[in-house]
């Protein structure tokens, strides 16, 4: 038998596109520092016409309706998804370990009329049942496999001809077409492409979990979150019990929308207030704390920002962040020096948006910037207020989105 050859590559980490020789910038992204060999197999890919479908035009497009929407039976995920996952869809969802993604996935299979398909190459069928068991979740049409070939999984969607197909995780899967082991770029985006190549061409919803770095970020080259239609995020602190579900890009909704959760030892159960939950044990009578309403894809929620500040005891004031932009923070800051007199240069200042929100807005400069003055001048802000507003260099209050 003839041995098979391989061709050398240098893939990029950052865009996932490959190059025929090796340069010390990317010439896709220009990225530095991002290119590493691979052995790609010469072997023809025996599934190159394994999925094919004819084009429609328009008009046929239109006449047959609108892709099928099923409701996960989750309304707070319904919401991030856009009103339920869309057959054909390809979801990514990503979020540190432990946090609950396995758990949601298993969670959402019991409401599908046809058949489902549960990937787990991390875990053997049996562990995925015993956590099923704790969770209640009973299905007689969910599937349960191990296998992290992706040949041998394509084998088994046609066997099953499954509505939605769960993998978990993306980076444990692998194709025997390249060299290269599980969970480097270039399985993750040849694998990424055939599930892509199956949610489209077989109408199958299928939801990929992923791993994060230590930046917070999904494993694997960039493409990844380019070729999926929804990203998701499950964030959350193991000092908290609740977990947000974030929509980072959804192609057939908001993006942005989030979801509230609570994680008990039956899974993971949606908060219906999440405004409640955050201002449940707010002190009224302290100094340095307002309420801003936070706009969250569609739906505001009410958090609370506190801030602190004191005397520095040492030469370098603290400037510390949690849940807020910290260059935004030092420009609010200067502001508050410049614009209203408040010196903040001897200051430790400490920012807080408690419950373990995290808010990129512009619209909350306005709360912080009360807040740090609240503790500053030791002023009580009332309960009744609530303050939103970008605030500009020359300590103007701009107007913002969503007002209405």
């Amino acid at each position: 038998m003839a041995k098979i050859k391989s061709k050398t590559v240098y893939l990029c980490s950052a865009c996932g596109n490959d190059h025929p020789k090796w340069n010390g910038q990317c010439p896709s992204c220009n990225e530095w520092g991002t290119l590493s060999e691979y052995k790609v197999s010469n072997k023809k890919h025996s599934r190159k016409n394994a999925f094919v479908k004819e084009s429609q035009t328009l008009v046929d497009v239109l006449t047959n309706g609108e892709a099928q929407r099923i409701s996960v039976g989750i309304p707070e995920m319904d919401r991030v998804l856009g009103g339920g996952v869309l057959s054909g869809s390809l979801i990514l969802l990503g979020g540190n370990p432990g946090i609950g993604k396995s758990t949601l996935a298993l969670q959402i299979l019991p409401v599908f009329e046809k058949p489902v398909l549960y990937i787990s190459a991390e875990e053997s069928e049996a562990q995925v049942g015993l956590r099923a068991k704790r969770l209640g979740v009973t299905s007689e049409k969910l599937h349960l496999s191990s296998e992290n070939n992706i040949d041998l999984i394509l084998d088994q969607v046609s066997l099953i001809n499954p509505e939605l197909v769960v993998i978990d995780s993306i980076q444990t899967i692998f194709s025997d077409q390249l060299d290269s082991l599980p969970g480097s770029v270039s399985q993750i985006r040849e694998c990424g492409q055939q599930f892509l190549q199956l949610a489209k061409q077989q109408d199958i919803a299928i939801m990929m979990i992923g791993h994060v770095t230590k930046e917070g970020v999904i494993a694997g080259p960039k493409m990844l979150e380019h070729m999926v239609d929804t990203v998701l995020y499950l964030e959350g602190d193991d000092k908290y019990d609740h977990r947000i579900l974030r929509c980072a890009k959804n192609r057939f909704g908001t993006t942005n929308e989030v979801g509230i959760f609570q994680m008990e030892n039956n899974g993971l159960i949606e908060v219906n207030n999440p405004s409640e939950l955050f201002l449940s044990e707010r002190q009224n009578n302290i100094t340095g704390s307002t309420i801003f309403p936070s706009l969250e894809g569609s739906r505001p929620i009410l958090v609370e920002i506190q801030a602190l500040a004191s005397n520095a005891n040492f030469g370098t004031p603290q400037r510390n962040v949690n849940g807020f932009d910290y260059k935004r923070l030092a420009m609010l800051l200067a502001v508050l020096e410049k614009r209203l007199g408040i010196q903040t240069g001897t200051k430790d200042v400490f920012i807080n948006l408690v419950g373990g929100l995290k808010v990129n807005d512009p619209a909350a400069d306005l709360s912080v910037i009360a807040s740090i003055a609240s503790s500053i001048k030791d002023k009580l802000i009332s309960d009744s207020v609530v303050l939103i507003g970008e605030v500009g260099l020359g300590g103007e209050v701009r107007s913002v989105s969503g007002l209405d």
